[in-house]
């Protein structure tokens, strides 16, 4: 049975600025429990009685005070989700650390991007064209919101995610930037890469223009229908596609 307290402290943490204060953030979600704990991220699980029984294994990498069975309706209060899991996992936000040189590396660089599903999605991108880094403009949604989380599907436990102005970024980068813009140079012309970082705008307005001023390459998705714009994370995924694979 959960106290007060513990129940308080797990619904405050849908809130950026308890986050903040704890340093800790909640996954949820059978598939993303079970990969963060694989991750040995894991500080606290709570589930339910079935969940635990069927991760039994992994569950038991973890002290047996930090297990917490609990019914399906508690589950359904402490949840940030509308529709709740069987399982939520309390993790510490790993310290900021700097993004050091990107020789030889890539990274997705993301300005304003607003919404926590695209960002989740970006991140799990990411996690699939093995980019080991996510660079975030502070005016990002917060990559450790519950939503984001969700959308990462796990892939929060093998990208990186950093803060960082994006300017003094661009100053500082000894390689090449590519910015996505409606105005760029055909994707199609461009040869694979093996370093860079690539530059993805707000869902609604893009990139800004001092940050496109800044950036070596500016490339965009041929279009060949009628849609207006593209989602910020489906363009991503198309870009990483075209820039990254032989």
């Amino acid at each position: 049975m959960l106290s007060k307290a513990q129940i308080k402290h797990i619904q405050s943490l849908q809130q950026k600025k308890y986050r903040q204060k704890y340093g800790q953030f909640m996954a949820e979600g059978d598939k993303i429990v079970q990969e963060l704990l694989q991750a040995g991220l894991v500080q606290e699980v709570y589930a339910t009685a079935d969940w635990l029984e069927e991760q039994h294994a992994l569950v038991a990498t973890l002290p047996a005070a930090k297990v917490h069975e609990v019914e399906p309706q508690l589950l359904k209060q402490l949840s940030a989700l509308t529709t709740p899991n069987r399982a939520m996992a309390l993790l510490p936000i790993p310290p900021a650390k700097a993004t050091g040189d990107l020789s030889g590396t890539i990274a997705l660089a993301l300005e304003t991007i607003q919404d926590p599903g695209n960002l989740g999605t970006i991140i799990r991108i990411a996690d699939w064209f093995g980019i080991p880094q996510v660079i975030c403009s502070p005016d990002c949604v917060d990559a450790y919101n519950p939503k984001t989380i969700q959308a990462t599907m796990g892939s929060i436990a093998r990208v990186q995610v950093v803060e960082h102005d994006i300017i003094p970024l661009l100053h500082q980068a000894n390689v090449p930037a590519y910015a996505a813009t409606l105005q760029g140079k055909n994707i199609v012309e461009f040869s694979p890469i093996k370093e860079g970082i690539i530059l993805i705008g707000n869902e609604s307005r893009g990139l800004s223009q001092p940050v496109i001023d800044l950036c070596k390459y500016r490339i965009t998705i041929p279009r060949l229908g009628g849609a207006e714009s593209l989602n910020a994370a489906v363009a991503t995924g198309i870009i990483c596609g075209r820039l990254l694979l032989n």
